[in-house]
């Protein structure tokens, strides 16, 4: 139930009241079957892309290595366990006795982990297969790939109010070369991406709801609303971002960021409707429940994806806390020691893993700097293998090359300077929106020169780089929030500017699958497809 304050400071204009509903919320598009459609074909499409191959390389590659063999100790022990030297080998062969000393040190929290164990224990339970297979340690990554694209349609949707750029976004996003690759693999950011992206969206959904509280208020005529009821899409946000960062701690750029947007939005719609005292009411009754509401609910979020560490007794460092027992807790009873010895545990080891990355700065072929991921001049290379096979050719390869697609990245740079332009000269909330989600996913990482970096490290930003070419094309065709008023051959030069783009990256994606999915294609072909030398050799050198 809302507040309302006894005073009446609305204006009392009928007129004004009419417009309120029209510049706060502007109604989604009808009918919605459409929008949902779509999204699901492209969740289904993007999902058997990434499903179809998936067992190739039939053995761990890359940093598989640590996150399918900590996924499996996840599920035996509840925490990283350390594995025998021929471990890899042993998984290759369906052998998943791999299980050597004791609890070992990871750097990363715990929740990826327990999704890659949970898709490795379904994958098993299916007919006519094994315990532990490629595609089992892969599938939970490909199911998190093509929920994220069906997420991103609902968000385009919503933020565009058209169903036409939201179906574009999924497509251009289930069509990138580096999601495709990081959908196919055992690792963490695909996870750490999704869980962003969805706590994005429940902000978006929270800003609509928030705003048609205050437009039916102002409908009605009714005086200052301060509580704008109870916040549970933001609440959502909350958990969502503490389960991202329980898959990687970059995840609390997007805390930060996302905590300063959601309010920032408030501040916007109660101005909107000419409340007195703004700052003051926004402060605390806006403010200072979303902190709770954002950090607050993220922290305690992830906590819980350490349960599995907490509930065991061999977790790394997790009796630290009783071996090391400050004299003020020796008298304490034992149910109130346990649990804070527990969490002086935790923040042990939370310390170890921030020395960790902290000092991480050791030379890598295909460590590349933050400036080069918008570009893709430093792209991974996953697998390569030129081993003789049935390619038709002599000399054969085949790769995985985790490369963004370059017609959404180049052309997404674009769109991301439109965006800067368009929010600079009309501040366009969506404009500023997708532009602090790509600024939280790339500038931080600036201020760490010496770490050793990736451009796979981009990744949670891509969601927003579509976003933005999407907006862009919406400027382009006219249509979706913001319609303006073309001339027929403006808006005919839109649709063809939006035909040509989709088709560059079909076209695109299509021409790298191969070096992407880790088909076996004859050696000219693969070397066709090598724009770059750092393509090829990183920034390793090479003859």
């Amino acid at each position: 139930m809302t507040t309302t304050a006894p005073e009446a400071t609305v204006d009392p204009d009928p007129s004004w009241r009419a417009s309120v509903r029209s510049r706060l919320v502007p109604p989604m598009p009808t009918p919605a079957w459409p929008g949902w459609v779509g999204a699901v074909a492209l969740a289904l499409f993007a999902g058997a892309l990434r499903v179809i191959g998936l067992g190739r390389p039939g053995h761990i590659y890359f940093d598989e290595t640590y996150y399918a063999k900590n996924a499996l100790s996840m599920w035996v022990f509840g925490y990283e366990h350390e594995t025998l030297e021929n471990a890899d080998e042993m998984l290759a062969r369906g052998n998943g006795d791999i299980w050597s000393g004791g609890a070992d040190f990871v750097v990363h929290p715990p929740l990826s982990k327990w999704l890659i164990a949970a898709g490795d224990r379904l994958w098993g339970l299916l007919p006519g297969t094994a315990a532990v297979e490629p595609e089992g340690w892969r599938l939970a990554s490909a199911v998190f790939g093509a929920l994220s694209v069906l997420l991103l349609v609902r968000i385009a949707h919503r933020l565009t109010r058209s169903w036409l750029l939201g179906c574009a976004a999924g497509l251009i996003m289930a069509l990138d070369g580096l999601h495709f690759t990081l959908s196919r693999i055992a690792m963490v950011d695909i996870f750490l991406t999704f869980f962003i992206l969805a706590g994005f969206g429940c902000l978006v959904v929270d800003r609509d709801r928030t705003r048609e509280r205050l437009a039916a208020n102002a409908e009605r005529g009714g005086g200052v609303l301060n509580w704008l009821g109870m916040r549970w899409w933001r609440i959502a946000a909350g958990l969502f971002l503490g389960l991202a960062v329980g898959c990687k701690w970059s995840a609390l750029f997007y805390v930060a960021a996302f905590g300063l947007l959601t309010v920032a939005w408030d501040y916007g719609a109660r101005r909107s409707v000419a409340h007195d005292r703004t700052a003051l009411r926004w402060f605390a009754f806006d403010a200072v429940p979303a902190f709770f509401q954002t950090v607050g609910v993220a922290a305690v979020t992830y906590l819980a994806t350490w349960t599995g560490w907490f509930a065991t007794a061999g977790g790394y460092a997790r009796g630290w806390g009783a071996a090391h027992m400050p004299g003020w807790l020796e008298s304490a009873p034992g149910f109130v020691q346990a649990p804070v010895n527990g969490l002086r545990s935790l923040a042990h080891y939370h310390n170890q893993m921030y020395s960790f990355h902290s000092g991480l700065s050791k030379p890598h072929d295909y460590a590349s700097q933050p400036w080069e991921w918008p570009i893709m001049r430093t792209p991974v290379a996953f697998h390569y293998s030129d081993q003789p096979s049935d390619c038709g050719a002599s000399d054969c390869s085949t790769t995985i090359l985790s490369l963004g697609t370059p017609a959404v990245w180049w052309l997404g740079s674009v769109a991301v300077v439109v965006m800067l332009g368009w929010w600079l000269t009309y501040r366009d909330w969506r404009a500023g929106a997708v532009l602090l989600g790509v600024a939280a996913g790339w500038l931080p990482w600036f201020a760490y020169p010496e770490r050793t970096m990736f451009a796979f490290y981009a990744l949670p930003a891509l969601p927003f780089v579509v976003l933005a070419t999407v907006l862009a094309l919406g400027l382009a065709l006219g249509s979706g929030e913001t319609r303006p008023e073309y001339s027929p051959w403006a808006r005919v030069a839109g649709g063809v500017a939006f035909g040509v783009v989709l088709l560059l990256v079909v076209a695109n994606f299509a021409y790298l699958y191969p070096v992407l999915s880790a088909e076996t294609i004859p050696y000219d072909a693969w070397a066709e497809r090598m724009w770059f030398d750092t393509w090829i050799y990183g920034n390793g050198g090479g003859s």
